[in-house]
C-alpha cells in the first residue's frame, strides 16, 4: 500500500476507536467521581492536554463548537480539578477501555501497531496541531491493548488537526465545515442555527478532505510496507472488537 492508501485506509476506523471511550458510560462514571458530567469531563479531559489554558485556545483547538459553549463547560470544569490532572484522569480512562475492549486481540497484533502508529506520530508535523502535540505527550499505559488505544486516540487528534486546517484552508469557517459534515449535530455543538454555507460547500468539503490526506502523508511515508500491513491490521481488530 501506498502511503495514502493507508492513511485513508485507517481514517474512518481511527476516528471511531480513538472516540469510543469518550462518553462510554465508565468513563462518565469516573467522571462524576472527579464532580464532573460527561461533557465537562470531555471538555477539560480532552483539552486539558493543551495544559492550563484559556477557553478561547481550547476552542481553537477543538474548532466547530460555539466558543460559549466551551468556555462555559471549561471554567465550570476548573472548580473541581486542574486542567493536566483531568487531561491524565481522561487518558486512563482511554486506556482502561482499551484493556476492557481489545483483551482477546492477538497481543503481536497490538505491539505492532503500536510501534508503527509510534512512527507515524514521530514523524508528524506538530506546527498548528496543538491539540494532537499536547495528547502526544500524555503517559500511556504499561497495558498493551490500553496503549494500543490511546494511540489511535493520538492519530484521531493528528487527521483532526489537520483537518482543521485543511477546512479553513478550503474557505470554510469550522462552523460552516461543522453544519455541513454533520447538519444533525448542530445544537449539540452549541449552535442556535446551522450558519449559512456556499453552494459550492459540498466541494470545498471534499477538497478539505484530500488536502487532509496530502497534510498527513509526510508521517505516513515512514512507514514500511510491513509497518503499514501492521497499522491496519491492528485497526481492522480495534475496530472489529468496538463492533462485535
Amino acid at each position: 500500500m501506498t502511503a495514502r492508501d493507508t492513511l485513508t485506509a485507517i481514517a474512518g476506523p481511527t476516528g471511531d476507536i480513538g472516540a469510543a471511550f469518550y462518553f462510554h458510560p465508565d468513563t462518565v462514571a469516573a467522571g462524576k467521581e472527579l464532580g464532573l458530567n460527561g461533557f465537562t469531563f470531555y471538555i477539560l479531559g480532552r483539552g486539558g492536554a493543551l495544559g492550563d489554558v484559556s477557553p478561547a485556545v481550547v476552542s481553537a483547538a477543538f474548532g466547530y463548537f460555539n466558543p460559549d459553549t466551551i468556555a462555559t463547560a471549561w471554567e465550570k470544569a476548573k472548580t473541581s480539578i486542574t486542567a493536566p490532572a483531568a487531561a491524565q484522569a481522561y487518558w486512563n480512562e482511554c486506556a482502561k477501555r482499551g484493556t476492557e475492549l481489545f483483551a482477546d486481540i492477538d497481543p503481536e497484533v497490538l505491539r505492532a501497531y503500536v510501534e508503527a502508529a509510534d512512527i507515524v506520530i514521530d514523524h508528524a508535523d506538530l506546527a498548528a496541531a496543538p491539540l494532537f502535540a499536547g495528547t502526544a505527550q500524555l503517559t500511556c499505559s504499561d497495558d498493551l491493548a490500553g496503549r494500543a488505544m490511546q494511540k489511535a486516540a493520538v492519530l484521531r487528534e493528528l487527521r483532526g488537526s489537520v483537518h482543521l486546517c485543511a477546512v479553513l484552508a478550503s474557505g470554510l469557517s469550522d462552523a460552516q465545515a461543522h453544519a455541513i459534515k454533520r447538519p444533525g449535530d448542530v445544537a449539540v455543538f452549541g449552535w442556535e442555527a446551522a450558519p449559512s454555507v456556499p453552494i459550492d460547500g459540498d466541494d470545498r468539503m471534499n477538497a478539505a478532505e484530500e488536502l487532509t490526506n496530502t497534510m498527513l502523508e509526510r508521517a505516513f511515508f515512514a512507514l514500511t510496507s510491513e509497518q503499514s500491513d501492521a497499522l491496519l491490521a491492528g485497526t481492522t481488530a480495534m475496530h472489529a472488537a468496538l463492533t462485535s
